[in-house]
């Protein structure tokens, strides 16, 4: 698909990076020459059809050459996290049996050697940049640069080899995340990459029409998601990928980029939300009045409940508020895609109703990951993830466990045949998550199964539907609820800092973040915004009690996957007793 692509694009831009303060492009042909000429020198190394290369890299072009360099070859990629601790990286070189080692610089690098030389398979390590190793060890060490200058002829040898790749051939293992504990390597063949492409690709081409479409890759390549959405997904469009410099500078890499599709996970949605609202509150009455009237429109709309005498307005916001919002965001976004974790649909809807297209992904790495997305055509329902994929089988078990077939489907998980056998049988991927179809055909998820938390009296509770609503809230960043065999939920809660640092100042105090928990009107402003989120629960749903954490959940303390979920059993094991005597006051 890549060498396709490259012969028919030749000199359009392909791959943008920042370099000294300006945006510098690797065209199609250039990028070409450069994956055939990697996968020759692989070749060369040793390296055999079936070996896995694991690569270490931040979000860059070398990261996307690295990846089909290694395919063309026939090896098999194992994408690895730039946040992983040593024992993250000695976990995953120890059970994929990695042969080589491609890392980015010499800071990513010290933080992987001690892996490497303990392990008794690695033996190559290629770097992009140029590398300072004050250690020494049985590899051996190659430059970048040096083994991926490639020439017409090469790209023509690697296209006609790659041909030979079989659909059902490894193409990369893929660690999870692990929020239950040491990640599982998800073998994913080329169909599922292929799968994820051809399902997005009709999307595009019926809801919106396919032109020359512009990514902005933000999420880490390491993730499934990123992977296929964000990087080969625009390899099948034909489309240009611009690399972001990070979460500082993102806002004004959109509005540089000025992407027309975006790919993105819902708490950067959160963040951008609680960005925007600041930002028209700072601008006086009338920007927060035009703003209160399209989400009030938009909440109607969304419930169905639509007036007439709506249309005048929403004709006036259209000519004011939204292209304001519209161009922050470059001014040409088609559609906004939402993945990695649940949407809170009250973001969707936020979103919605100042016209930026927000759709809802459902997924899993299991499964390429991309199983179900909401489009415009069958109704924008934002508490549902939309239909299946096209060819993408979905039912429903009786335990209400979501279920899928088709290509998209791993081939199981590496080295680890009983757990494969748990999730995959009979065809069907069991995904651990329950939920239902409505009458539209659209995916509704109601919780993870392994999640659910069923109180002392039989009653389920879906934790992240409750820590949803809790953080958004002005008051809460982050959240977490437990309750299973109790009488009752209690939570253990992250002040926004923001707004406590503002609540600081008002109160005349000075500002800090561990004594201010201990400050009983700041605990009893914290307490109304818990109970302004209860109003809108359920009896067995509302939280009773709440406790604060010492931090934010964040990845440098493992209380967060690189993907920005909630790792449950490090947060619940690190609190189990302040979270115990919330039951004993």
């Amino acid at each position: 698909m890549f060498f396709d692509r490259a012969s028919q694009e030749g000199d359009k831009p392909f791959l943008s990076a920042k370099i000294d303060g300006e945006w510098r492009s690797t065209s199609w042909t250039e990028a070409a020459r450069k994956v055939a000429a990697l996968a020759k020198s692989f070749k060369k190394m040793g390296l055999k059809p079936g070996d896995r290369v694991m690569l270490v890299s931040e979000n860059r072009p070398e990261w996307c050459i690295a990846d089909l360099g290694i395919m063309a070859a026939g090896c098999i990629t194992v994408p690895t996290y730039t946040t992983n601790t040593p024992g993250d990286h000695q976990h995953i070189l120890d059970n994929s049996g990695a042969h080589a080692v491609i890392v980015s610089d010499s800071k990513l690098a010290k933080n992987l050697l001690p892996s490497v030389i303990s392990s008794s398979d690695a033996n190559i390590i290629i770097g992009i940049s140029d590398l300072r190793i004050g250690q020494s060890g049985d590899f051996e060490l190659y430059d970048w640069d040096k083994i991926v200058q490639g020439t017409d002829e090469d790209v023509a040898e690697m296209t006609e080899q790659a041909a030979a790749i079989t659909r059902d051939e490894t193409a990369c293992i893929i660690y999870t995340s692990g929020t239950g504990g040491k990640p599982r390597g998800v073998m994913q063949p080329h169909r599922a990459i292929l799968h994820n492409v051809k399902g997005p690709t009709e999307v595009i081409e019926t809801d919106f029409g396919w032109d020359d479409e512009v990514f902005l890759s933000f999420l880490p390549l390491s993730h499934a998601y990123e992977h296929s959405a964000g990087q080969f997904f625009p390899i099948g469009l034909g489309a240009q990928i611009f690399y972001s410099e990070g979460l500082e500078k993102l806002a004004s890499n959109i509005e540089e980029v000025r992407p027309t599709i975006m790919v993105v996970v819902p708490r950067l949605f959160e963040v951008l939300r609680a960005r925007l609202i600041k930002t028209v509150e700072k601008q006086g009455k009338m920007p927060n009045y035009l703003l209160g009237k399209a989400l009030a429109i938009g909440e109607r709309e969304a419930e169905g409940q639509s007036r007439k005498r709506d249309k005048l307005m929403d004709m006036f916001l259209n000519k004011t508020l939204r292209p304001k919002v519209q161009q922050r965001f470059g001014g040409r976004i088609k559609a906004m895609v939402s993945g990695g974790a649940p949407l809170n649909p009250d973001i969707g809807v936020f979103f919605q109703s100042l016209g930026l297209t927000m759709l809802q992904g459902y997924g899993q790495t299991e499964s390429g990951p991309i199983i179900a997305c909401n489009r415009p055509r069958t109704g924008l329902k934002m508490d549902t993830v939309g239909p299946p994929m096209i060819d993408t089988e979905v039912k429903i078990a009786e335990d209400g466990e979501i279920l899928v077939r088709g290509e998209l489907v791993m081939k199981g998980y590496w080295r680890n045949q009983d757990e494969t056998d748990k999730v995959i049988k009979d065809g069907w991927l069991h995904t651990g998550d329950i939920g239902l179809i409505d009458e539209a055909g659209r995916i509704a998820i109601t919780d993870r199964k392994k999640d659910l938390i069923v109180n002392d009296k039989g009653d389920n509770v879906a934790p992240q539907k409750v820590e949803g609503i809790l953080t958004l809230q002005p008051e809460i960043l982050q959240a977490m609820i437990i309750g299973d065999k109790r009488p009752y939920m209690v939570g253990l809660v992250v002040p926004d800092p923001e707004w406590a640092l503002e609540w600081s100042r008002e109160q005349g105090m000075a500002y800090d973040f561990v004594k201010l928990q201990a400050n009983p009107a700041f605990r009893k402003a914290m307490r109304e915004a818990v109970d302004r989120v209860n109003k809108s629960l359920s009896v067995v749903e509302k939280v009773r009690r709440f406790e604060f954490a010492d931090e934010p959940f964040a990845i440098d303390n493992e209380e967060l996957t690189p993907s920005m979920k909630i790792r449950r059993h490090v947060i619940r094991e690190r609190y189990q007793d302040r979270l115990n005597s919330l039951y004993k006051k």
